[in-house]
């Protein structure tokens, strides 16, 4: 079986973003949420993306125009050197309306992750409504914004990480909007254990053969184990050069 897994082009300087815009990169974290709500009279998609790599560290926050066309999207790169505020605020038209990007990430706590864990807000706001608020400084977005709350309530509809570097991953995730929180976590063997190799070696005077494997947990429970597992870098398209990852499970 095979999976290609696009990565949005966070740090791109396009004023619109498509599927075009999506690429591959090694070495790039990612974390994508995706809310549905109500922006400038139509109800709508808003993507908002966490990007993270050796050299850069950014948010993208992207609105589908009419009809699910274009994507109009704003782009903030968090700088690391000492004088960036670290807040501050952006404004992009979308189908004749003017949408703002607030951000306060002053004391905001990534603990190693791509996204903030706590003491942080972004704010989108559409004629005078906060239409998306995240964090848990949501009196500081709507002081700092003077807007008022909108009356519909905006739905999360699918989230998506993408993890680089990481054997062990763990995460927080709701599979109903009603219901509660859950523990995942993603535990990826890919190494034979020195002990193992050395017994082995003792034995047989060779190494034996070694299967990666993926374990996944749910509230410490056995969900998913995926034995036989094979990670393959191939390039899909020679023209522009993508590396896409390939899954190989057997069976």
């Amino acid at each position: 079986m095979q999976d290609s897994i696009g990565i949005p082009a966070c740090f791109s300087s396009d004023k619109t973003m498509d599927e075009s815009g999506a690429v591959t990169k090694s070495g790039q974290s990612v974390f994508m949420s995706i809310y549905r709500t109500k922006v400038a009279g139509q109800c709508r998609l808003i993507t908002i993306t966490w990007c993270k790599n050796v050299l850069l560290h950014g948010l993208t926050v992207s609105i589908e125009g009419l009809n699910g066309d274009n994507q109009y999207s704003c782009k903030i790169e968090m700088k690391p050197w000492y004088f960036w505020r670290k807040q501050g605020s952006k404004r992009f038209q979308l189908d004749r309306k003017i949408v703002e990007v607030f951000w306060d990430l002053k004391t905001a706590k990534f603990n190693g992750g791509t996204e903030p864990k706590s003491d942080y807000f972004v704010a989108v706001v559409c004629e005078e409504e906060v239409v998306l608020v995240l964090g848990d400084m949501k009196k500081d977005a709507y002081r700092r914004t003077k807007s008022r709350p909108a009356l519909i309530e905006p739905i999360l509809v699918s989230k998506k990480e993408h993890i680089f570097g990481k054997k062990n991953f763990f995460t927080k995730a709701k599979f109903n909007e009603k219901g509660r929180s859950h523990e995942i976590s993603i535990e990826c063997n890919t190494k034979m254990d020195r002990s193992t190799k050395s017994g082995n070696l003792g034995l047989h005077n060779n190494t034996t053969s070694f299967e990666p494997e993926m374990i996944i947990k749910i509230d410490g429970h056995l969900a998913i184990h995926v034995k036989h597992l094979q990670w393959k870098f191939r390039d899909e398209d020679e023209d522009e050069d993508e590396d896409v990852l390939i899954r190989e499970e057997g069976k």
